[in-house]
């Protein structure tokens, strides 16, 4: 009985010496797979979007409907519009043949308004003229179609909709306010009575008065010249009263340095790479012009105003920095050093304290 077991391990030991001589062999082949390593010097070249073409887009139909099912029916018409204010804002919209369901996608409602957390692009590399040419895929070129019943040939009035969120956003605060009213502090009600003061128009017939009475006013051109040769106490931007148009009255150079203009460069490079402008970085006032500057085709013209709105959007920032309602807009809103040090000498505030609410009262 003894011998049969002897054999088996005798079977056993020879099939380890086996395999024992084919691990070197493997190793050695993987040693000749191995590919040299070439260092090539490539020039990069990213290809932006322009204004007269589009990138691919992409769509997707959660519903399951398939546009290829059926080889015998007639292709279905893709058409893509374009907001003619905002052209970063596309409209997909799919009709089957003999269909009244279309299929509408959006990139600026629904799954598109969901925060980007990366970023792709497709690197073509031409070894023969040494060239690496970037395209970035934006998150904003993919649509989900949703189906519509009925829909019309133009996208939907985006102007009804904004002010939609106006009126959403007065009655927020109106509830917000009755909310302090009834439950907060008195110096909470107080602060609040005093903002409302602040924010109040005045009556137009109130002011068409005050434009008469200052008609007959003399200016004396003197004592201007005298205060702003002096130190700005009121924070006025520099200007020329002898000036004959707009681009003299308030001279450029002198409101925005030479050295200054290298730290506005964030909404031209959006330009360059085609991003949107993202309404928590940005402010409303400048979000509503951006779209302005692709019509314009001068790169060093374009490169100008863009700076310009940089520098309104720090402004805007730095004053919510330092206002009591608008902390929280500019608490992750990151300042140049060398502005940040302008604006805290030019209106006279500390980088670690807000306006007082006297301040605020007496201004």
């Amino acid at each position: 009985m003894a011998k049969p077991k002897e054999k088996k391990k005798n079977l056993s030991l020879e099939e380890e010496k086996v395999e024992q001589e084919q691990i070197p062999a493997t190793k050695s082949r993987k040693k000749m797979k191995k590919i040299k390593k070439e260092q090539i010097d490539v020039k990069i070249q990213t290809v932006a979007e322009k204004k007269d073409k589009i990138s691919p887009i992409i769509g997707y139909f959660p519903s399951g409907y398939d546009p290829l099912k059926n080889h015998s029916e007639a292709e279905p018409s893709v058409e893509v519009y374009r907001n003619v204010k905002k052209s970063n804002r596309l409209q997909m919209v799919v009709s089957p043949h003999g269909s009244q369901v279309d299929f509408v996608g959006t990139n600026y409602s629904g799954e598109a308004m969901a925060p980007q957390l990366c970023r792709y692009a497709l690197g073509v590399l031409d070894k023969d003229t040494q060239t690496l040419r970037i395209v970035p895929i934006e998150s904003n070129k993919i649509f989900r179609l949703e189906t519509k019943v009925g829909v019309q040939d133009q996208p939907e009035n985006e102007l009804v909709d904004e002010a939609k969120d106006e009126d959403a956003m007065e009655e927020k605060a109106d509830k917000l306010r009755n909310l302090t009213l009834m439950y907060s502090t008195k110096k909470n009600i107080r602060q609040d009575v005093k903002r409302d003061a602040l924010r109040q128009t005045g009556d137009p017939g109130v002011q068409q008065d005050l434009d008469l009475k200052l008609q007959g006013v003399k200016i004396n051109k003197e004592a201007l010249e005298a205060a702003t040769s002096t130190d700005n106490a009121l924070n006025i931007p520099h200007y020329d009263l002898a000036a004959t148009s707009p681009d003299m009255a308030y001279p450029l150079d002198k409101i925005i340095l030479k050295g200054e203009w290298d730290y506005l460069v964030d909404i031209f490079e959006l330009l360059l790479t085609g991003a949107e402008v993202t309404p928590s970085i940005y402010p409303r006032f400048v979000r509503n012009r951006v779209y302005k500057l692709e019509d314009i085709e001068d790169e060093a013209k374009k490169r100008k105003f863009a700076g310009i709105f940089s520098y309104i959007t720090h402004l805007i920032k730095f004053k919510d920095k330092h206002s009591m309602d608008g902390v929280l807009a500019a608490k992750h809103h990151k300042f140049p050093s060398i502005l940040s040090q302008k604006f805290s000498s030019l209106f006279a505030t500390s980088n670690d304290s807000r306006i007082p609410d006297e301040k605020k009262s007496c201004s």
